[in-house]
């Protein structure tokens, strides 16, 4: 399928199941927007992951991955996903002590490694991943993602692949507008 016709279904799948949120929230970066994307409410749909997963492996196939990693939470289904579109394992990293570790499975020795992430803001959490790796002796090949909303700010070493790419408007917290206006912030997302 067209990169255009991908993002434009992508973009559907979000507003059909309501993915996509508007109001005043604290995003796992610290900063707030008037917009955020819980990619959970997508990927509850079987047919929206498989098919997100699928776009995302025609982008990474060509790096030859022999593993797909993702952080845990927001990566899960969707790197289960790619995984199963690439036919290649699935591991996943979560937080221990406040530092992502593999807590379940073997370190991926010398593996070729595609870190694989729902919605990527700053790239914290896939940069945590891809430094867990880097340093037991992985290799990093890229980083995938549904939504790259990082509008180019992001910390990675390198280019998130990802299928829609979309710059909400983000502030930190003593420049925000609508906590000037005193309105509430919401966390729908997995870091509280």
């Amino acid at each position: 399928m067209q990169r255009g016709l991908v993002q434009e279904r992508i973009q559907e799948m979000m507003r059909d199941s309501g993915a996509l949120l508007e109001g005043h929230f604290l995003l796992s970066s610290g900063l707030h927007s008037s917009n955020y994307l819980q990619c959970a409410l997508l990927l509850r749909f079987p047919a929206y992951a498989a098919f997100a997963a699928q776009e995302i492996a025609r982008l990474a196939e060509k790096l030859q991955p022999t593993i797909v990693v993702a952080p845990a939470l927001g990566g899960l289904i969707i790197g289960h996903e790619v995984a199963r579109a690439l036919n290649i394992p699935f591991i996943f990293c979560e937080r221990e002590e406040g530092k992502m570790k593999l807590r379940r499975f073997p370190f991926p020795e010398k593996a070729g490694a595609l870190v694989v992430e729902d919605v990527i803001t700053t790239g914290g959490s896939v940069q945590e991943v891809g430094n867990f790796l880097v340093n037991g002796g992985a290799r990093w090949l890229a980083t995938v993602c549904i939504v790259n909303r990082s509008g180019g700010k992001h910390i990675l070493p390198h280019e998130p692949l990802s299928l829609w790419n979309v710059s909400f408007p983000v502030y930190r917290p003593e420049e925000c507008p609508y906590c000037a206006k005193g309105i509430p912030w919401q966390k729908p997302g997995s870091r509280k």
